[in-house]
Parts: C-alpha cells; sequence; structure tokens
C-alpha cells in the first residue's frame, strides 16, 4: 500500500514524525497542519516538528509554531 492507493479507508493518515523523515501508523491520504487547519497531502508533506508530533503546511506555519514556542 502506498500514498496513491485509493482505497485507504480513511481520509487522515496518522505519522510518527521523526528526525527527516515520518512512519505511517494509519494510512490516510493527508494529515492537517497544526497551525492553520490545511489538509497536507502526504506526498507535499516537509515541514513538522518530531517533539511536537506536528505538521505544518509550510515554512510560514513552521516558523509562526517556532515563534510561539521561543518568544
Amino acid at each position: 500500500m502506498n500514498a496513491f492507493d485509493r482505497d485507504l479507508g480513511r481520509d487522515i493518515a496518522t505519522l510518527h514524525y521523526g528526525d527527516g523523515e515520518f512512519a505511517v501508523l494509519t494510512p490516510g491520504r493527508h494529515v492537517v497542519c497544526a497551525v492553520s487547519g490545511l489538509k497536507i497531502p502526504l506526498e507535499a508533506l516537509r515541514y513538522w516538528n518530531p517533539e511536537l508530533q506536528e505538521a505544518y503546511a509550510g515554512p510560514a506555519e513552521a516558523l509562526k509554531r517556532w515563534r510561539e514556542l521561543n518568544p
């Protein structure tokens, strides 16, 4: 099974975010950005925080979260 399979059973994937890679725990088509709430297709996911286990839609959202945590 891969991210392009049509019969995934659900839309939202559950991932474990590591340093430089992520593991799919529950297959799905996308994850949700922790800052903006936007849906992020797995093939477009480039930004996440392994300590917080959060995904971000892009660099602006990742920077916003970093600034919230590091005032």
